[in-house]
C-alpha cells in the first residue's frame, strides 16, 4: 500500500467533517461525489441546494445528496455566527453589518461553522487565491496554542528508499513564511513533525534543522539563527528528535552523516527537513520533485487550529480528493 493509500485507509477508519465552500465549482463537486460514494469524509457543502443539485444532474453526480448542504444566502445560523464573529474581531473595528455580510462569503462560513464545533476542516484555493483562504482561517480560527505563524509541508515520495523513510521524505516550510526568525522556525520544526506523523504516518520524525553548514564547519549569522532554532525546538516539543543544523547530505546519507555529525541521533537517518528560509525550501523541493522524479503532495498547511487547507488553481479532482483525506488526518484528534 503506498502513501497515498494509507492516507486514504486512515481517514476512512476515522472519519472527519470537512467543509468545501466552493461547492459549485466543477472539479470540487466531483471530487465531493467521489468522497461521499468512497465514505471518505463527511462533507459539508457551501452552495445553493438547487444549483447543486441542478449541476449534479448535469455532470452525472449520484452521491451528493449524502453531504449536508448550506445555503450562505439562507443560513439559519447566520446571526449567530455574525453576532460570533463581530466579538473576534471587535478589536479590530468590526461592526456587526460587516460580520453580516462576511458570514455569507463560504470562506468565512465555513470557518465559523468549525468554530462552533460543526466541522473538523476546511479546503479551499481552487476558485480562491492562498490569501483569501488564510485570511478567514487566522482571523476565526487562529493559530494552534503556542504557535504564531503558518507554514506549509510538503511530502516528497521518492525512488530512494535508503533515504527518509523508506523514500519519503516531509519538508518545510515550502509556502507561507518567507524570512522565519529563530522562533518561527522552531515552530515550523515542531509543526512539520506533527504533519509527519498525523499525515505521513511517520512513527517517529527524525527531523533536521538545515544549514549550509554541519555542526559549525561554517561561520554566519543565518547558521546562528538555525542552531538558535534547534534549541528553541528542543524547549517547544522536549521529546522531539531533533538536530542541526546540519547540510543536507549530512541530514540524509549515514556515511555522510557519521563523518560530518558524529555521535548525531539524527544525521544521516533524518526524515523531515526544515529548510532555513521559504526561498529554499521552495526551490529544494522542486528540484527534488523535477530532477528526481519524486511525487510532490502539499502543500499541507500547519499552524492553524484546525486545518485549513489550501488548493492551486489548477488543481485536479483527484488533487482535491487526496487533500480531503489529507485534512482529515490532520483534523484527527
Amino acid at each position: 500500500m503506498d502513501l497515498l493509500q494509507q492516507i486514504v485507509a486512515r481517514a476512512k477508519a476515522d472519519k472527519q467533517r470537512i467543509v468545501l465552500p466552493e461547492a459549485t465549482e466543477e472539479r470540487t463537486l466531483r471530487a465531493a461525489d467521489r468522497v461521499l460514494a468512497d465514505e471518505l469524509a463527511d462533507l459539508i457543502l457551501i452552495g445553493n441546494p438547487q444549483e447543486l443539485a441542478r449541476l449534479a444532474a448535469q455532470w452525472g453526480l449520484t452521491n451528493i445528496q449524502k453531504a449536508t448542504i448550506i445555503d450562505p444566502e439562507n443560513n439559519p445560523k447566520s446571526e449567530e455566527y455574525a453576532q460570533l464573529l463581530c466579538e473576534l474581531r471587535k478589536k479590530k473595528g468590526m461592526t456587526i453589518e460587516q460580520a453580516r455580510e462576511l458570514v455569507k462569503n463560504p470562506l468565512y462560513l465555513g470557518c465559523m461553522i468549525i468554530k462552533t464545533e460543526g466541522a473538523d476542516g476546511q479546503i479551499s484555493g481552487a476558485l480562491s487565491t492562498t490569501g483569501d483562504t488564510l485570511r478567514p482561517a487566522l482571523q476565526i480560527i487562529k493559530c494552534s496554542p503556542g504557535i504564531t505563524c503558518v507554514s506549509g509541508a510538503m511530502l516528497l515520495i521518492t525512488k530512494q528508499p535508503q533515504f527518509g523513510e523508506n523514500g519519503i521524505v516531509v519538508m518545510g516550510d515550502v509556502a507561507v513564511t518567507p524570512m522565519p526568525d529563530a522562533d518561527q522556525l522552531a515552530q515550523i520544526a515542531v509543526c512539520t513533525a506533527q504533519t509527519a506523523k498525523s499525515v505521513a504516518g511517520f512513527e517517529e520524525p527524525r527531523v533536521a534543522m538545515m544549514s549550509f553548514s554541519t555542526k559549525g564547519s561554517a561561520k554566519h549569522e543565518v547558521v546562528d539563527k538555525v542552531v538558535e532554532a534547534t534549541r528553541l525546538a528542543h524547549e517547544m516539543a522536549p521529546e522531539l528528535k531533533i538536530d542541526g543544523e546540519l547540510q543536507a547530505d549530512a541530514a540524509l546519507v549515514p556515511s555522510v552523516g557519521q563523518k560530518k555529525a558524529p555521535g548525531s541521533d539524527i544525521a544521516g537517518r533524518a526524515n523531515v527537513l526544515v529548510a532555513p528560509n521559504l526561498e529554499v525550501g521552495n526551490i529544494g523541493y522542486k528540484l527534488v520533485q523535477r530532477l528526481g522524479d519524486a511525487i510532490a503532495i502539499g502543500p499541507i498547511l500547519q499552524g492553524i487550529a484546525r486545518p485549513v487547507n489550501d488548493l492551486s488553481r489548477g488543481c485536479s479532482v483527484d488533487d482535491i480528493y487526496y487533500m480531503v483525506a489529507i485534512t482529515a488526518c490532520q483534523a484527527m484528534k
